[in-house]
């Protein structure tokens, strides 16, 4: 797999993970098995007795709606910056405040959140 493709199934399963809900019971299936799974066009046509193009057609709108979900609603941006800034302020009070104890309490908290 190059780069490219690395790059685009994380953006996929990124996207798939805020937006899984609003797919239809196929769309989640074919994504789920094709991106998280990792089966083939035809591992999948095969399961479900189509062909491998309906698969492929199906994988490629539900890029499609997935991608047209996070222009209009923006949630996996704004989780990917609220950790960017959640990671500084982390990497901020472990540098100049080590010793403060509540601060150092709450930054936890902040991380526990960002688990989550």
């Amino acid at each position: 797999m190059n780069r490219m493709e690395i790059e685009k199934n994380e953006r996929i399963n990124s996207l798939f993970e805020f937006y899984q809900p609003l797919l239809t019971a196929k769309q989640n299936q074919y994504l789920e098995l094709y991106y998280a799974d990792d089966y083939s066009l035809g591992e999948i046509a095969e399961n479900f007795h189509v062909s491998r193009q309906a698969v492929y057609d199906n994988i490629k709108r539900t890029e499609k709606i997935l991608e047209d979900y996070e222009a209009k609603l923006h949630l996996d941006a704004e989780f990917r910056a609220r950790n960017r800034q959640a990671d500084e302020i982390q990497q901020y009070v472990k540098k100049h405040y080590p010793n403060d104890a509540q601060l150092n309490e709450l930054v936890g908290h902040l991380e526990s959140l960002e688990e989550e």
